[in-house]
């Protein structure tokens, strides 16, 4: 009984970042610490610059000088979710982050129908029309796996690197139904899908969601650090959520089809992968089908190498950024460069 409580609750919990959700109460003054060494929101906003696609206007970053990585959010968050790490990685890397259509200060087209493979597509033309230089794609969660996707396109060679920050199963539960207890609650996800379908249900549902004190509990079941889980990291979340457009994109992601697994896309990727997991991750525990997958990877393929984050829930890069860069910084800098042949990092 527990266990279906749990998994209810993180189905309907705001999909924040990807899929699940539920975690415990409050830090205790030994948290480990953020090192927020960040930029604020307001400096982030002023350094923001918009690129059409399609017709549709995509928010995005510049910073620094290097090799250019480009920093893919997942679900719910926006280019300030990389508020800890942009200028650490800036001082040796250009530094892209990117608003996915449907988040932060991206359109949000009415009717649009949003698919993992969107946005994919979205980042190759990214890369192709502003970045113009083979780059390494940095992705939490659902952003992770637009990574995945856009780095098994063998047809262009616009990636040269890929890191993988506790990587989604999917755009949302129907993609990992091979896990028992999904299977348990098959029937409630899909009232769930038709009750959001219904215009005044949905709006109810988000309202509620994105309190304050609703999507702060929220947060707190998702990071292992409660310290970094302050009121920025709420405002970051909630103020696109109050934008037009934003209640489209929850219901539009949730209810839609999953997309394609990491699972049957990892084999493709030849170019060096870094995988950080984060091992207190409510949303793709580690003992799930897909973080069982990424766990044994790296004895699999010898392009990826795998970092286990003690302590750390699913937004490592938020959660614990001294960590992340603990090991994203020294693997950036064994990366051949572009101008040579590729060779998988062990």
């Amino acid at each position: 009984m527990a266990a279906l409580a749990h998994h209810h609750h993180r189905v309907l919990s705001f999909t924040s970042f990807a899929t699940p959700t539920t975690r415990l109460p409050c830090a205790s003054s030994s948290s480990p610490p953020t090192h927020a060494a960040g930029s604020s929101l307001e400096e982030l906003s002023r350094s923001c610059t918009t690129w059409s696609w399609r017709g549709m206007r995509v928010n995005y970053l510049v910073r620094g000088e290097g090799p250019p990585v480009l920093l893919v959010h997942g679900f719910g968050a926006s280019v300030a979710h990389w508020r800890r790490n942009i200028g650490v990685l800036s001082e040796s890397n250009t530094v892209y982050a990117i608003d996915l259509l449907g988040f932060g200060a991206s359109d949000k087209p009415a009717g649009f129908s949003y698919t993992m493979e969107t946005w994919a597509e979205l980042i190759l033309e990214f890369l192709d029309e502003v970045v113009k230089r083979p780059t390494v794609l940095v992705g939490n969660s659902v952003g992770s796996l637009a990574c995945v996707i856009a780095a098994s396109d063998s047809t262009r060679d616009l990636v040269r690197g890929l890191v993988l920050l506790n990587c989604s199963g999917g755009m949302n539960n129907k993609a990992i139904v091979d896990d028992w207890r999904i299977k348990l609650l098959l029937p409630l996800l899909w009232l769930i899908d038709f009750l959001l379908k219904q215009k005044s249900i949905a709006s109810a549902l988000f309202g509620r969601v994105k309190e304050r004190e609703n999507l702060k509990n929220i947060l707190m079941s998702v990071y292992g650090n409660k310290d970094a889980v302050d009121d920025e990291l709420v405002e970051i979340i909630r103020g696109p959520a109050d934008t037009e457009g934003a209640l489209d994109a929850f219901v539009s992601t949730v209810t839609g089809p999953p997309g394609p697994s990491p699972i049957a896309l990892m084999p493709k990727i030849k170019i060096p992968v870094l995988v950080l997991w984060g091992d207190e991750d409510p949303f793709t525990p580690i003992d799930g089908p897909v973080g069982k997958y990424f766990s044994g990877l790296p004895s699999e393929l010898s392009n990826v190498r795998l970092h286990m984050l003690e302590g750390v829930g699913h937004c490592p890069h938020d959660d614990r950024p001294d960590l992340v860069h603990e090991k994203l910084l020294p693997w950036l800098a064994s990366l051949p460069s572009a101008a040579e042949p590729e060779v998988a990092v062990a």
